[in-house]
């Protein structure tokens, strides 16, 4: 099977990633720079579109901002940590826009109506999706909901702005139980945390987050690190809303079983 246009591009910029780590002079070094960032700056684009879709924000002034995270993305990146340069620069790009907008955005606690809206939207989303075959944009939420597009840009900001979601919720059962919180709580609790137990706490993080295939680890990372919704995931990757809420599934479990059989082993 012939590789598709995307496989070659990531073949060709792996390639200038090796060359920029391993440039011997500054001069060389910048060229391939350059070279980097012209071409991923379509794919900052992309991302700045997604995250852009329910602000105010014209796209290309986020994607200069995303601009910024792929810079720090070329400083920082290491490859013998195990990520592709394309995920790890998602993700600082991604993040980069994600605390501008959260650095411009109202801190007026929205209105009850538009927190009532925003469960409301979250449901006949899952049901558009599932009858188009895609997302929902903003006039179709609106024509099912009976309202104007505004307040579904509203509602769409209650999802901007929640709390992320601590690392209990991974381990909490299905049932709803609480009995496997004791275990996250030595993990996550700082009220009696020293150094070094915080630096054991973000390791066992990391050690479990690398256990899931990069699919899933994306959008683990995607949800609860940069507080992205399920559609500006499914805009950035280029995939439906229902495959990123499948892919968080089945993350979430695989992550739960793997620190209940952390907590029995500690148990014993």
């Amino acid at each position: 099977m012939a590789p598709s246009n995307e496989e070659i591009f990531n073949e060709y910029l792996n390639t200038l990633i090796h060359d920029y780590i391993s440039a011997a002079s500054e001069a060389e070094k910048a060229r391939t720079r350059d070279e980097i960032v012209e071409q991923i700056l379509p794919y900052v684009r992309k991302i700045a579109g997604g995250l852009a879709r329910r602000s105010n924000d014209p796209v290309d002034d986020l994607t200069q901002v995303g601009s910024m995270g792929l810079i720090k993305a070329l400083d920082k990146y290491n490859p013998l940590a195990g990520s592709s340069f394309k995920t790890y620069a998602t993700y600082l790009i991604t993040g980069e826009i994600r605390h501008y907008l959260r650095d411009k955005s109202s801190m007026v606690k929205a209105p009850r109506q538009i927190y009532e809206l925003y469960y409301r939207m979250n449901q006949i989303v899952q049901q558009l999706t599932d009858e188009f075959g895609r997302p929902p944009n903003d006039l179709e939420i609106a024509e099912a909901l009976d309202c104007t597009v505004e307040k579904v840009k509203d509602a769409g900001e209650v999802d901007r702005r929640r709390t992320v979601i601590s690392l209990d919720q991974f381990v909490v059962g299905h049932d709803g139980q609480n009995g496997d919180t004791m275990f996250i709580e030595r993990l996550v609790d700082e009220s009696d945390m020293n150094q070094t137990h915080h630096q054991e706490n973000r390791l066992y993080i990391e050690q479990a987050l690398a256990s899931l295939k990069e699919e899933l680890r994306v959008v683990v990372k995607m949800t609860y690190y940069d507080d992205m919704s399920q559609m500006e995931i499914a805009s950035v990757l280029g995939i439906s809303q229902m495959q990123v809420s499948r892919r968080l599934r089945k993350a979430l479990d695989l992550l739960h079983d793997r620190c209940r059989a952390e907590m029995v082993l500690l148990s014993h």
